[in-house]
């Protein structure tokens, strides 16, 4: 086995930066969603939902930050592109969305993606003995599933 300098399996390091480059493009396509909707959210929740998808969207901009850096220490290059990340994103595009519940639904249906991913990157980190993306992968999933629960208690409905 091709060990790469932090002494992680070569082969299996591709993969996971590929697997990360993909979950970097669904960010930074969920981090614009969530600028749209923070920019353009209307009615009696605008206060409350303004603030929140701020905080939202600053916290998905410091984790693509972590996601490039990662994909970088196991020595590939991060996607940088946006032709790049439409090509490789499956969370919606949310457009001109302005009200509350369409807003929280975008949110809803794009952590669910990006939760898919971050489960299929941490079982592939296990098996690489890759604690740095496990331990990155576990602490995304920990708050992504609680926002979950939140917008779904907002939307009334059950996780």
């Amino acid at each position: 086995m091709k060990t790469n300098s932090i002494g992680l399996d070569s082969k299996k390091t591709v993969e996971l930066a590929n697997d990360l480059n993909g979950l970097l493009a669904n960010f930074q396509i969920y981090y614009q969603n969530l600028r749209g909707i923070h920019w353009n959210i209307k009615g009696k929740a605008f206060f409350n939902l303004h603030e929140k998808f701020e905080e939202l969207y600053t916290d998905a901009n410091a984790k693509v930050d972590e996601i490039a850096e990662r994909i970088l220490t196991l020595g590939e290059t991060p996607l940088h592109t946006f032709e790049d990340y439409t090509a490789a994103a499956k969370v919606p595009v949310g457009k001109n969305i302005s009200e509350d519940v369409k807003a929280v639904r975008l949110i809803v249906d794009s952590l669910k993606e990006l939760l898919e991913i971050e489960r299929n990157i941490l079982e592939k980190a296990g098996d690489a003995n890759d604690e740095g993306t496990n331990s990155m992968m576990s602490d995304f999933i920990t708050e992504q599933e609680k926002t979950v629960w939140m917008m779904k208690a907002w939307l009334n409905e059950d996780v």
